[in-house]
């Protein structure tokens, strides 16, 4: 069975490491785990991962710069969200970005794999809460 390639970036460690274990015990290959939003720029260019998952709140680049950048390098890149924010204002800037997902921390358990096989099929997926 095909395994969806995924790089994800979170500043927190704790949260970096449960999500990974998370997406390795069910449909996904991750590929690498960053902490920050250059990293995650970089790791996405070099290693070209099916689905890049991002926290918006990163330290050197913020999660909406990343995909911002990362879209003009690899117009077909796919990347959802994963963050505590639900500001509709928040939400929309990070689906202006060209995300397919927008996935809140508190719905991780059940939003984050749907959102990532959404997008892999070129899908959107937004938790409930933040349009």
């Amino acid at each position: 069975m095909y395994k969806i390639r995924v790089l994800v970036a979170d500043d927190h460690q704790q949260m970096l490491e449960y999500v990974c274990g998370l997406l390795s015990a069910d449909c996904c290959e991750v590929v690498d785990a960053v902490t920050n939003g250059q990293a995650a720029l970089d790791a996405a260019l070099k290693l070209r991962p099916d689905v890049v998952v991002l926290d918006i709140s990163m330290p050197v680049m913020n999660g909406i710069q990343a995909a911002k950048r990362l879209r003009e390098a690899n117009p077909d890149a796919r990347i959802v969200f994963l963050t505590v924010d639900k500001d509709p204002d928040t939400c929309h800037a990070a689906l202006q970005t060209g995300a397919l997902g927008y996935v809140l921390k508190p719905r991780l358990g059940t939003d984050l794999i749907p959102a990532i096989n959404l997008a892999h099929s070129g899908q959107r997926f937004v938790s409930k809460g933040c349009e």
